[in-house]
């Protein structure tokens, strides 16, 4: 109950192995990424200045966006302190996420609220409160951390505004009036022994079926091999016996 009552769909504090659980109970890592950030040791970048409260993760940009632009579309939200669009150290080209900080704290909640989802330059952008240096344990995306993500990279992190965390299913509250918790646990656990066997059960049958499949298709497969075998010596004698007539037939007519 406890931990039923604790739960959040947004994380207070970043947990690799939870991040990547899609209701923060999984005990095992399901990819190698996930292994990789909980091996991660990672520092925020001390050469980042600011306010990290009054600051907002602008992702999703366009390419082609600029700073300036993004400065016109923050305004109105309130008075800016800075923009910084993060860009390529060799290329130049923007890497499609932003910093924003504004002046004041209501400011930076007015954004978040209402301009999340926003099209900027023919793309919705995401928008969300800076996680580097406020989410004690952060891990980026780099690292194999972050939040959020694509199906298709089979890489999705839950916990965060993009996807938060689904509730995860309160067994005790299934659990039937009339027992008491011991005896629904040792009970279930007597069903799931069954279950166990059963299917131990039906694997073995399984495995004989497939055996004697097998050793019909062996059968088949020789009969087989045997029957064209006795087709080809039939055919080759039809040939000959072709042959042998036309051979008689030719004879005659010269004698003829």
């Amino acid at each position: 109950m406890t931990m039923m009552s604790e739960w959040s769909p947004v994380a207070k504090v970043y947990d690799p192995l939870k991040a990547g659980s899609i209701d923060g109970t999984d005990v095992e890592p399901h990819d190698k990424a996930v292994w990789r950030a909980m091996m991660a040791r990672y520092q925020p970048n001390k050469g980042v200045t600011g306010d990290p409260h009054l600051t907002l993760f602008v992702a999703r940009l366009n390419p082609q966006t600029s700073e300036d632009k993004l400065q016109e579309v923050f305004s109105k939200f309130g008075d800016i302190r800075r923009v910084r669009l993060v860009r390529d150290i060799v290329t130049g080209f923007s890497k499609c996420y932003a910093f924003v900080e504004y002046k004041e704290e209501r400011s930076v909640k007015r954004a978040w609220r209402d301009a999340n989802k926003l099209v900027v330059d023919q793309y919705e952008l995401f928008v969300d409160f800076e996680q580097e240096r406020t989410l004690q344990g952060w891990i980026p995306r780099r690292l194999g951390g972050g939040q959020g993500g694509k199906k298709e990279s089979g890489q999705l992190r839950f916990g965060g505004r993009d996807r938060p965390f689904r509730k995860p299913i309160n067994l005790t509250s299934m659990m039937p009036q009339n027992r008491s918790a011991d005896r629904w646990d040792a009970s279930s656990g007597r069903e799931e022994r069954q279950r166990d066997q059963e299917q131990d059960r039906e694997h073995g049958r399984w495995r004989e079926r497939k055996s004697d499949w097998d050793r019909g298709n062996d059968r088949g497969y020789y009969k087989e091999k045997r029957d064209s075998k006795h087709h080809r010596e039939r055919s080759r004698e039809r040939d000959s016996n072709r042959k042998d007539d036309r051979r008689h037939r030719d004879s005659y007519r010269d004698r003829e």
